[in-house]
């Protein structure tokens, strides 16, 4: 259980940064993103990898670093804990979480957004989380986080830049109670789980099998 209570901490983090940094309009939000993400990551990577996000589960069992049957666990506690935080963002200010692509974008650009910046995190996630020659490394959170603060001030104008289906998914839901849709969320999923999977044979180019 330490493994999910673990993720559904991480993720509930995440995204009540997200919601209460975008929802004020705070000018430095993608730094608080990065850095959230960054030190949850150095929280629970020893404990369930901190991935935090189904698109990185979904990697971690493609590349053989978890087994099938922990994938469905991990993205429920994923997915509850972005919905909890999205309800303590409308408890907090009075306000829903919206997710969804900058307006006038067109779905097919929002959607190339959201596969290239979670390919880029998830070659990130596998090179300094998952690689034997980078072990032990020190650095990993940190590269995680800066991975998606770069992200965030890359195409938070085009997609939102969520990268991470939970993202994605939990404030939708919890919108829905205002009168919101779900009607841009396949997004939030198509595009992260493509990224996320074009990043595994890169990595294997890069480093061989194994």
């Amino acid at each position: 259980m330490g493994r999910y209570a673990t993720e559904f901490a991480g993720t509930f983090f995440l995204v009540l940064t997200i919601g209460l940094s975008t929802v004020q309009d705070i000018a430095q939000a993608s730094l608080a993103i990065g850095a959230v993400l960054m030190v949850m990551v150095y929280m629970g990577g020893h404990i369930s990898g901190a991935h935090y996000n189904p698109a990185i589960s979904v990697t971690m069992v493609v590349r053989g670093r978890m087994e099938r049957r922990e994938l469905l666990p991990y993205v429920a506690a994923q997915i509850l804990g972005a919905a909890v935080a999205a309800i303590t963002v409308r408890a907090l200010t009075g306000e829903f979480l919206a997710v969804a692509p900058a307006p006038g974008i067109s779905p097919l650009a929002a959607l190339v957004a959201e596969v290239l910046f979670t390919f880029a995190l998830s070659l990130v996630i596998l090179n300094v989380a998952t690689s034997p020659r980078t072990e032990g490394n020190s650095y990993y959170g940190l590269a995680i986080g800066f991975t998606v603060m770069a992200g965030v001030l890359a195409v938070g104008g085009i997609s939102g830049a969520v990268f991470n289906p939970a993202v994605g998914t939990g404030p939708m839901l919890v919108a829905l109670a205002g009168g919101g849709s779900l009607e841009v969320l396949w997004l939030y999923w198509v595009g992260p789980l493509a990224g996320a999977l074009l990043a595994v044979p890169v990595y294997r180019l890069q480093h061989g099998p194994g």
